[in-house]
């Protein structure tokens, strides 16, 4: 499974991840490609791509117009690469609707910096805090617990 995390807002405050997020980042890595998304507000991706051992994507708005169209379209790109994997992807921020959208999996965050309405609505998935949408993973049965019709 891949699984693409939006920066700021999703899994970060501030540019800041909390440590018990970081704790979760890295066992997920352990089983699954992450990537993380990101325009890089803060200038923290670098580090935060390094401390967690995962692939960090600056989001290039000028080559596509908009970051939703960026993102939308990195998505398309790991899809090609990965063609038989599952991909969740976790956002919050308007830039990020069309990624929950398009992903298998679309979780939306009601974090710090709050939710943009359209991205809930095109989500299927979402979590009061970043913690608990990574739980979903990593106990997988309170996922199915969730889908489950």
């Amino acid at each position: 499974m891949i699984i693409i995390f939006d920066l700021n807002g999703t899994i970060a405050t501030d540019g800041i991840i909390k440590d018990s997020t970081k704790k979760r980042i890295k066992e997920l890595r352990k089983y699954h490609e992450i990537f993380i998304l990101s325009a890089d507000t803060f200038g923290t991706l670098k580090d935060i791509e390094e401390e967690l051992g995962i692939k960090g994507i600056k989001v290039d708005k000028e080559k596509y117009g908009s970051e939703k169209i960026a993102k939308n379209e990195i998505l398309k790109e790991i899809r090609e690469k990965y063609k038989n994997e599952k991909i969740i992807a976790f956002g919050n921020g308007a830039n990020d609707e069309l990624l929950l959208k398009n992903a298998d999996l679309g979780i939306c965050v009601l974090g710090d910096e709050g939710t943009w309405t359209k991205t809930l609505l095109n989500s299927d998935i979402v979590v009061k805090n970043i913690d608990d949408g990574l739980d979903l993973i990593l106990k997988e049965k309170r996922l199915k617990a969730t889908i489950r019709e």
